[in-house]
């Protein structure tokens, strides 16, 4: 690894759609993955990315900031969150979610390479 990497937010080094609302660039450094998702309105974990990853919930855990828009998540025991603009989170692997309201959410997370079975 280099002493020093760089990538810039507007050439992503992967990007993926969802089934419908939205996509995920990614762009990895060092060795981890850094995430930057927009969930247009309408958007929902288990109907527009688990067909990709061949999953009933998200199999990857996430550490980042909602920068716009609102994202509700719900974890597999019940705990259910919403997250906004500046919130800061982190959740384990096992959680659907789906944007609130009628703005896209984007948000960052790093993180390990989420295992998919998408191209």
């Amino acid at each position: 690894m280099a002493s020093l990497e760089k990538a810039n937010v507007e050439s992503p080094h992967t990007t993926w759609d969802f089934v419908a609302h939205g996509h995920m660039d990614e762009f990895t450094l060092g060795g981890l993955t850094l995430r930057r998702a927009t969930f247009e309105p309408g958007w929902r974990w288990s109907e527009d990315v688990g067909p990709i990853v061949g999953a009933d919930s998200c199999p990857a855990g996430h550490v980042g900031i909602c920068l716009s828009g609102q994202v509700t998540v719900r974890a597999l025991d019940g705990l259910e969150l919403t997250f906004g603009p500046g919130d800061i989170f982190v959740m384990e692997p096992g959680h659907d979610a789906w944007t609130v309201g009628s703005e896209p959410c984007v948000w960052f997370d790093a993180g390990a390479a989420i295992p998919a079975k998408r191209p």
